[in-house]
């Protein structure tokens, strides 16, 4: 079955829910989406420590790959997101961890009051539907009144039951009209004639008045604050003639969503093919080796495979979704599939793929300088803190910048991936 969703016919093409950016000399509206050149930082007059974007193994300053504009006002209102990808050029560090780096910047603007009058009128309707529901339930028939002879001398419908002429059921000291209505101590009508407790009033005006800023502080889920403590002073950043020269700029003026030739039906297994017994003692031997291969091979086929539909496609975006492995079984391909991600940096949540580079992100890069050593990985994934945090010394509207996982898989030597 295909691992992705279609509501197309057989035989039509399927689009997936991967947004796949294309690089162009041209910019489109989006300027700010980029492979290759300089950075551009949410506030220039803040800029990250410089130390974000050295190799962790030469420490020099390396150059950016990717420049993306990661706002999701649906899942993050009132953020400023961007993401960053950086890469050392020298040849002695490639293939090792730290010679690719991913940042990630986030600024929180404050709302001018409509997220948090949105939130405290979807709180309002929520709670109007909730006693409209209680109003609609079937009333119960109300038991026939007593009249004061019938009381006293016994006669009527109570009297014919077989009741106590001089007991009642009902509570003469009761505000309720039936014992339906008192069940749940802590059930409200708004609609009721009879006023509200103060208690509660008090608390929902209390908590509407404290109401915050911005809807993503009242879903805290959103925003999450990493340790308040302002870190040292950051490096400052050298002249552009001492860095390394950048690759050229090719903005990500399209982007389309993925779409994918009808997957064909499973084919037959062979006639060598080898089903292992699942409870066979575990050996080393070169049958083994051989399936192990058959999945690298399996998977790897796999990669090139979706990429040859959409050949042109430099970077794959789902935020939550599953990135294209190379392979399952080096390092980073097991702890996707494990879904086992090092944890945030900032706050300690949960990360979450957000985007990849594809080979062709390295064609476009070095296409306009053949004398280029070139750059040997297979893909390189973006994991990202799946809530967004911020960190917690920010001031009002700063901008901010937090380390994120860079996954690399590296092509193979002889030029397979």
């Amino acid at each position: 079955m295909a691992d992705y969703d279609s509501d197309s016919s057989d035989g039509e093409f399927a689009e997936t829910n991967v947004l796949l950016g294309y690089a162009s000399k041209d910019a489109d509206e989006d300027t700010i989406s980029r492979i290759g050149g300089r950075p551009e930082w949410l506030d220039a007059d803040k800029p990250p420590s410089a130390a974000l974007a050295r190799c962790k193994i030469c420490k020099d300053f390396m150059v950016l790959l990717l420049q993306l504009n990661g706002e999701l006002p649906d899942r993050f209102p009132n953020h400023d997101r961007r993401i960053y990808v950086f890469a050392c050029k020298r040849a002695s560090c490639s293939r090792r961890e730290g010679s690719i780096r991913a940042l990630r910047s986030v600024r929180v603007w404050a709302d001018d009051g409509s997220a948090a009058a949105a939130a405290a009128e979807k709180k309002r309707k929520m709670q109007e539907e909730d006693a409209k529901k209680q109003q609609e339930k079937p009333k119960q028939p109300e038991p026939p009144k007593q009249r004061l002879g019938d009381a006293l001398f016994g006669g009527g419908p109570v009297a014919s039951a077989g009741a106590n002429p001089f007991s009642s059921n009902a509570n003469p000291f009761s505000s309720s009209s039936s014992g339906a209505a008192s069940s749940n101590p802590f059930s409200a009508n708004s609609f009721s004639s009879q006023p509200a407790p103060a208690a509660p009033t008090t608390t929902e005006t209390t908590s509407e008045k404290d109401l915050p800023k911005t809807f993503a502080e009242t879903l805290s889920i959103n925003s999450p604050k990493t340790d308040a403590v302002r870190p040292p002073a950051p490096e400052p950043w050298p002249a552009a003639v001492q860095q390394p020269a950048p690759y050229p700029t090719l903005y990500l003026a399209d982007a389309d969503y993925e779409t994918l030739e009808p997957e064909p039906a499973d084919m037959p297994l062979p006639a060598n093919a080898r089903i292992e017994d699942a409870d066979a003692p575990e050996t080393t031997s070169a049958a083994d080796k051989e399936a192990f291969e058959s999945v690298m091979d399996m998977t790897f086929q796999k990669f090139a495979d979706r990429l040859a539909q959409n050949p042109e496609q430099v970077i794959r975006y789902e935020f939550g979704g599953t990135p294209l492995l190379c392979s399952k079984t080096d390092a980073v391909g097991q702890m996707v599939t494990r879904a086992a991600m090092p944890r945030c940096g900032g706050c300690g949540g949960k990360r979450t793929f957000e985007v990849q580079l594809t080979p062709h992100a390295i064609t476009e890069l070095e296409s306009e300088d053949l004398s280029l050593e070139g750059m040997e990985w297979g893909t390189v994934i973006v994991g990202v803190c799946e809530r967004d945090c911020v960190p917690g010394y920010l001031e009002d509207e700063e901008p901010g910048y937090l380390e994120e996982w860079a996954g690399v898989q590296w092509e193979e030597a002889g030029g397979k991936k």
